[in-house]
C-alpha cells in the first residue's frame, strides 16, 4: 500500500538536439528514415490493448512525396468506437484506484523512451508522414512531447498536494477524482505533441479516452501509442481508433457515459462538437467538459521604433516555418510605412534563400504542406490574389503538386485593411501584410484587435517601451500568447502555457496546471473529530 508522501523528479525542458553535419543524432535520425522508407508499415488500431485490423485498409503516403508508401492503416467503423468507449469504460475503476505515483511513472517512462530509443523513430515518423523538417520535427515530436509528460507529472503531483485549511476539531481535505465517464481525444495533424498530449494529460488524471487522430497524422499517433503501451500503459487507458469524425461524433456525443472532449482544431468543427454536445446536454450523467485550442489569425503588430532586421526574421520564421502550418503562425502583419521598403527588401532576400523540398534533404528549410485539399485550398487563395485589385504578390506564389504538394512561401500586400487573407485563417505559407501610415499606429491597433473571429497568439515588435506598454493594453484580448520583440510561434511547455480565447478556443492552456485541472472533478471532505450531540447552540440560553 502507497503511505509516502512522493516527489517526482523536477522537470527540466528537454534539449533541443541540432543535428549538425557529422552529429550523432543526425545519423541516427538519417538511419531511421531510411528503415522507415524501406518497409510498407501495417497499422492498426488498438481498442483494449489490442491490435485490431480491418478490410479497409487506407494508404499512408509522405506529402512531400505521395507516389511513395509508407503503409496502411486499418479504417474503423462505428463498431469500433463503440468497442472502445466499453474498453475506457472497463479499464476505468482500476485505472482511477492505481495510486497517482503509479500512473506517473507509466508516463515519465514513456518520456525517457521517447527522449532515448524512440527520439529518432518518432522524428522520423513525423517528418515522413507530416512533412516536418528535422529541427521542426525534434522540437515538436520529441522535445514538446517530453516536457508535456514530464511537466503534467509534475503538475498532477502539485494538484494533489492543494489541500485547504482545517479549523480546530475538524480535518478538511480535497481529492481531485477522474471524470465520471471517458474522454473523446480529438487530435489533430500538425503537431504530434498535441496528438499525444491530449489523451495523456487527461489520462494521467485517471481518466481513460477515446483517442480519434487525425488521418493525415496515424502514421505518427501509432508510434506514439506504441511508446505508452512499451511503458505500461494498461489495456483500455488509451484506446486509439481511426474512423471519420461523423462516425465518431455520432456514437460519442449520445454516450451517456461521455465525461469530456479534449481538441485541437479548426473552428468550425470545435463549434459543432459544442452545438452536438449542446443538442444531447441532457442525455449525459454530467455536464461534459469541454476543452479546445481551435483556429487563428495570428498577426506581427510593427511600431515606427522596431528594429527591422528583428522584424524580418519573426516574420520568416513566423509565417513559414513547418509552412505556415501552426494555429500560432504569423497570417498577418501591420508594417509602418516608413520602414515597409527595407521590410520587403529583407524579406525577399529571406524567401530567395529558402530551400524548398523533401524532408530528408536536411536543406530544405521549406516542405510540403500536409494533404491535396490544404493545396487546393491554399493555392485558391493565392489564385484570387493574383485576379484582384486589391491585393499584390510581393514573392512567391508558385506551386507545384506534381510529386509533392508544394507550394512557394507568399508574401502578399493589401491594399485595404480587409482584405480576405487578412481575416480569415489559410493554414498555409501565405503572409498578409498591410502597411499603415505611422501617424495611424493607434488606429492600427484597433483594427488588428478587431479583425476576425480568432484571438491565439499576437506580438508587438517596438523598442519604445510606452509603445510597447500600450500596445499589450490595447490588445489584451487579442491573443492569449503574446510576444514582445519576437515571433509569435513557440510556445514552450512549462514557460508559456498556450491557448487563446475568442473564437480560437477555450483558453485552458495546454502545459500547465490549468489545462490537468479540466480533467478531474474535486470532491470535499470534513471529518468532524468531537462532534455535537445536541443541537441547542448557546445563544438559546436564558440569561
Amino acid at each position: 500500500m502507497s503511505n509516502g508522501n512522493f516527489k517526482v523528479p523536477q522537470a527540466v525542458n528537454e534539449p533541443v538536439l541540432n543535428y549538425g553535419p557529422g552529429s550523432a543524432e543526425r545519423k541516427a535520425l538519417q538511419a531511421a528514415l531510411a528503415e522507415a522508407r524501406s518497409k510498407e508499415k501495417d497499422v492498426p488500431m488498438y481498442i483494449d490493448g489490442k491490435e485490431v485490423r480491418t478490410d479497409r485498409k487506407k494508404r499512408l503516403s509522405p506529402p512531400h512525396d505521395h507516389q511513395h508508401t509508407l503503409g496502411h492503416y486499418h479504417e474503423g467503423d462505428a463498431t469500433h468506437v463503440k468497442a472502445a468507449i466499453e474498453a475506457a469504460l472497463k479499464a476505468k475503476d482500476a485505472w482511477a484506484n492505481l495510486s497517482w505515483e503509479h500512473r506517473a511513472s507509466i508516463f515519465l517512462k514513456a518520456a525517457d523512451l521517447l527522449a532515448g530509443p524512440y527520439r529518432p523513430i518518432i522524428n522520423a515518423a513525423t517528418m515522413l508522414g507530416q512533412s516536418k523538417n528535422a529541427y521542426q520535427a525534434e522540437i515538436d515530436a520529441a522535445c514538446e512531447m517530453i516536457d508535456f509528460l514530464r511537466f503534467n507529472v509534475q503538475y498532477m503531483q502539485e494538484i494533489y498536494q492543494q489541500q485547504p485549511l482545517s479549523s480546530k476539531g475538524v480535518w478538511n481535505r480535497v481529492e481531485q477524482r477522474p471524470l465520471e465517464g471517458f474522454v473523446f481525444a480529438l487530435t489533430p495533424f500538425n503537431f504530434t505533441a498535441i496528438a499525444g498530449n491530449l489523451p495523456s494529460s487527461a489520462a494521467m488524471m485517471g481518466n481513460t479516452i477515446v483517442w480519434k487522430p487525425s488521418n493525415t497524422a496515424i502514421y505518427a499517433a501509432s508510434v506514439l501509442m506504441e511508446v505508452f503501451m512499451k511503458a505500461g500503459l494498461p489495456a483500455g487507458v488509451i484506446n486509439l481508433v481511426y474512423v471519420s469524425g461523423p462516425v465518431a461524433g455520432d456514437v460519442i456525443f449520445r454516450h451517456p457515459d461521455f465525461a469530456g472532449i479534449h481538441f485541437t482544431g479548426s473552428t468550425d468543427v470545435f463549434r459543432n462538437v459544442w452545438s452536438e454536445i449542446g443538442k444531447n446536454i441532457a442525455n449525459y450523467k454530467s455536464y461534459p467538459r469541454i476543452v479546445g485550442e481551435t483556429g487563428g489569425k495570428d498577426f506581427i503588430m510593427a511600431h515606427p521604433s522596431a528594429d527591422v532586421d528583428v522584424l524580418i526574421t519573426a516574420l520568416s520564421r513566423g509565417a513559414f516555418e513547418f509552412q505556415g502550418q501552426k494555429c500560432s503562425a504569423a497570417s498577418r502583419a501591420y508594417i509602418p510605412a516608413s520602414l515597409w521598403q527595407d521590410v520587403k527588401k529583407g524579406l525577399i532576400r529571406d524567401l530567395a534563400s529558402f530551400k524548398m523540398g523533401p524532408t530528408e534533404d536536411f536543406g530544405n528549410f521549406i516542405n510540403a504542406v500536409i494533404d491535396e485539399k490544404a493545396f487546393d485550398k491554399i493555392t485558391n487563395y493565392i489564385a484570387n490574389a493574383e485576379k484582384s485589385a486589391d491585393v499584390e504578390i510581393v514573392a512567391g506564389g508558385k506551386s507545384d503538386k506534381s510529386k509533392g504538394y508544394f507550394i512557394e512561401p507568399t508574401v502578399l500586400l493589401a491594399k485595404k485593411p480587409d482584405y480576405i487573407t487578412l481575416c480569415e485563417e489559410i493554414f498555409g505559407p501565405v503572409l498578409t501584410i498591410y502597411v499603415y501610415e505611422d501617424a495611424d499606429f493607434d488606429k492600427t491597433l484597433d483594427i488588428v484587435d478587431k479583425t476576425g473571429i480568432y484571438a491565439l497568439t499576437g506580438s508587438i515588435i517596438a523598442q519604445d517601451r510606452y509603445v510597447i506598454d500600450h500596445a499589450m493594453k490595447k490588445l489584451v484580448n487579442a491573443a492569449g500568447n503574446f510576444y514582445i520583440n519576437d515571433k509569435c510561434t513557440g510556445a514552450v511547455v512549462g514557460q508559456q502555457p498556450f491557448g487563446g480565447a475568442r473564437g480560437s478556443g477555450t483558453n485552458d492552456k495546454a502545459g500547465s496546471m490549468i489545462n490537468l485541472l479540466r480533467w478531474v472533478s474535486p470532491r470535499t471532505i470534513k471529518e468532524t473529530f468531537v462532534p455535537p450531540t445536541d443541537y441547542r447552540y448557546p445563544f438559546l440560553d436564558k440569561e
